[in-house]
């Protein structure tokens, strides 16, 4: 089924769709990955493809990240558009080289005559009941990099349209894509660019108290806590951050001017996360506007824990409206 008739798909579905279309409108678009050619990956994100586009374009690989990255920076220096699919987030520390030292820079190095348009697909976040290495939330790690774009979905408009968008970029961009949210529906307009930039974030609640900000897996959280505040009589502006490099900072700063005050939540461990960045720079910019410091709430500074104990390592509904509270509180 194109994605032209349809409307209505899960975000593992619009991701495929957003790969299939790419891949159509232009021939110097392939695929790598493991497993994701006849088995059409763990999550299925790639299911069919590989019989409607053949093995030169849909290419099974060995389980070699590093082997996997490095292909693709060959396959960009000569014209191609490769899409690369990490199977797990914790498996991408293998091509961490690769990605921070060729991918990011290659550009840069040969004084902007050699483009690296390569898409890094890797599905990230928790709350899947998955083992070691399988759930880790390691953005920050590559948002440090200077020469790299990152983009985190979290519906399945945005996922069809920033796969689509991510493809088209000339720069590197990593696409991390919420696991645990592959499987929720959303609508797609597959016939419609959205107007606003795949770099920019999005007010998705309009509220008055304060800003609540997250992205990707976060996002339903997010929302769930905006809503259990209001009934509180506690009104929260929730945005999407969406990319988290660059980082739209003037839609952020702007609601934090309206509001106040700003609680960001992400999956990743606050320490050193990408919230910790965002605090500085909303302290530095709205300074005379904040009514409360900026609070995060994310992920302890542990090694994910089993899966029958992630529950209390991920931000939960009442750690998020403990924030709202403490914040409130000044």
């Amino acid at each position: 089924m194109s994605a032209t008739s349809t409307t209505n798909l899960p975000i593992a579905k619009a991701i495929t769709a957003g790969l299939r279309d790419a891949m159509h409108a232009d021939d110097k678009v392939l695929l790598m990955g493991e497993d994701i050619g006849v088995l059409g990956g763990v999550f299925r994100v790639t299911d069919g493809l590989h019989a409607a586009f053949g093995g030169q374009r849909v290419v099974d690989t060995p389980l070699a990240e590093a082997g996997i990255v490095g292909t693709s920076v060959g396959l960009a220096v000569r014209g191609y558009r490769p899409v690369v699919e990490i199977q797990f987030d914790g498996f991408v520390f293998p091509a961490f080289n690769q990605i921070t030292t060729q991918v990011a820079k290659m550009h840069n190095r040969t004084a902007g005559a050699v483009h690296m348009p390569i898409v890094i697909r890797i599905p990230h976040g928790g709350g899947i009941g998955a083992i070691e290495h399988h759930a880790e939330s390691p953005e920050a790690l590559f948002a440090h990099t200077a020469g790299l774009r990152i983009l985190a979905p979290s519906n399945a408009q945005d996922a069809y349209w920033m796969t689509r968008q991510a493809i088209e970029c000339e720069d590197p961009v990593i696409l991390f894509e919420p696991k645990k949210r592959y499987w929720v529906k959303g609508d797609v307009d597959p016939d419609h660019r959205p107007e606003i930039s795949p770099w920019q974030a999005q007010v998705v609640r309009p509220g008055t108290d304060a800003t609540l900000l997250a992205w990707g897996p976060s996002m339903p959280l997010a929302l769930e806590s905006a809503e259990a505040a209001a009934e509180e009589g506690i009104d929260l502006e929730v945005i999407d951050a969406r990319s988290l490099a660059p980082i739209d900072y003037p839609t952020i700063i702007a609601s934090v001017q309206r509001t106040g005050r700003l609680l960001i939540t992400h999956e990743a461990p606050v320490l050193g996360g990408i919230g910790g960045e965002i605090a500085a720079r909303i302290s530095e910019e709205c300074f005379y506007h904040l009514e409360a410091p900026v609070l995060r709430v994310g992920g302890y500074h542990l090694p994910y824990p089993p899966a029958r104990m992630e529950h209390a390592y991920l931000p939960d509904l009442d750690r998020v409206l403990d924030g709202v509270d403490r914040l409130l509180e000044h």
